[in-house]
């Protein structure tokens, strides 16, 4: 094989930003062959390439024969059957984020990949932003030392009223499954675990709809505790303005803040518990030097995993993110909201079933009414339909 056929599947936003990559050429080794979207007016905009075959139903491209790969970017819960119907049609399968909505199905998901040889990837691009890369080479080699403490606040978020009512599915326990952790905060909540690993204990703190006239999470603090005796606090909303971005890793051999395009780390020049211990004054601190990195530029991010995807399927190419690590970004966030409604702390792993069962209750009692108009959505969260 020199090139892989692949399918998109759902063109919403996301799906069209793959679908202009793959064609442009900004995903070496991938070549779109065919495209599905339950809307069929989306599929006009093919009607001048004949090598690319359109479908209005997932299933159909599935089994057409015609791809060698599909990349599912189509509403949250989706993912899991679509997945599971690519895998065993013997598909490879790149999935957008979360990989499901919840640990129960995303453990369907990846038992259906169990000793099967096909690539299954997920997109988690920002796991090539060259400030995380940084931090994560940091803690992997003993840079900082052992992580006290973590806090991520991410706020940047902001959305309006219009945004929400832009789509009937948005923001809603059957739609999405939650809030702003299913939606906007995937990605950090993998790359909090990517960088920290997963942690022993959850307290979610979350208000439902306290800014706009939603059902689900626009507000949330978590406070999360490690077998180390670390801690992390994360916090995130989309009803503040303005927002702000700022992860601070406070360890032994000093403090890591990535904020805007900076890293900075503020460097212990004696490990601060070996300081203590020395010390024969009572009012000391250790000594410090501080480098302040500007790292230009946001990394390959959707084009590095698309030509990544490619590269495993042809070359066995190691992944930038498998989507069996995607499990962890999903198990947090329910964490989150499970606990949140318990109003106690969670040891991990959650109990896949119990969430489950509290999702479908919310999903069953559900009596909020969505007033829905025509807007413009934001490219980084709006999916295909299915």
């Amino acid at each position: 094989m020199e090139v892989v056929r692949v399918g998109v599947i759902g063109l919403g936003n996301m799906g069209q930003q793959h679908v202009k990559a793959i064609l442009a050429g900004e995903a070496p080794g991938l070549v779109l062959a065919a495209v599905a979207d339950a809307q069929a007016e989306r599929l006009a905009a093919f009607g001048d390439r004949p090598e690319v075959a359109g479908f209005t139903e997932a299933e159909a491209l599935i089994g057409s024969g015609a791809v060698d790969a599909v990349l599912i970017a189509t509403p949250h819960f989706s993912h899991t059957s679509l997945g599971i119907a690519a895998l065993e049609a013997g598909l490879h399968v790149l999935v957008e984020k979360p990989i499901s909505v919840h640990k129960a199905d995303a453990e369907r998901l990846l038992a259906a990949h169990r000793g099967r040889d096909q690539v299954f990837a997920a997109m988690f691009n920002q796991r090539t932003d060259p400030r995380y890369l940084a931090l994560r080479r940091m803690i992997r080699d003993g840079e900082i030392g052992e992580i006290h403490r973590v806090q991520w606040t991410i706020t940047d978020w902001f959305r309006t009223e219009r945004y929400y009512a832009s789509g009937g599915w948005r923001a809603t326990w059957a739609g999405e499954g939650g809030g702003v952790l299913l939606n906007q905060c995937p990605h950090q909540l993998d790359l909090w675990q990517w960088l920290f690993g997963m942690p022993r204990t959850v307290r979610g703190f979350c208000q439902y709809g306290r800014f706009h006239d939603i059902e689900v999470e626009d507000m949330v603090t978590a406070y999360l505790e490690y077998e180390s005796g670390a801690t992390g606090v994360f916090i995130t909303t989309t009803g503040e303005a303005p927002g702000t971005n700022r992860l601070e890793v406070a360890a032994d051999r000093g403090r890591v803040v990535i904020e805007g395009t900076r890293l900075q780390f503020i460097r212990n020049r004696v490990p601060a518990q070996e300081f203590s211990r020395r010390s024969e004054r009572a009012f000391d601190a250790p000594p410090t030097e501080t480098t302040d990195e500007e790292l230009e530029g946001t990394g390959p991010q959707h084009r590095g995993i698309l030509a990544n995807f490619a590269e495993a399927i042809l070359r066995g190419a190691p992944l930038l993110a498998s989507a069996h690590e995607g499990i962890h970004s999903v198990e947090l966030a329910n964490a989150i909201l499970y606990s949140s409604h318990l109003g106690r702390p969670l040891e991990l792993p959650l109990d896949a079933g119990a969430y489950q069962d509290f999702l479908e209750e919310r999903i069953r009692t559900s009596t909020h009414q969505k007033q829905v108009v025509d807007a413009p959505t934001a490219a980084d969260d709006f999916a295909g339909s299915f």
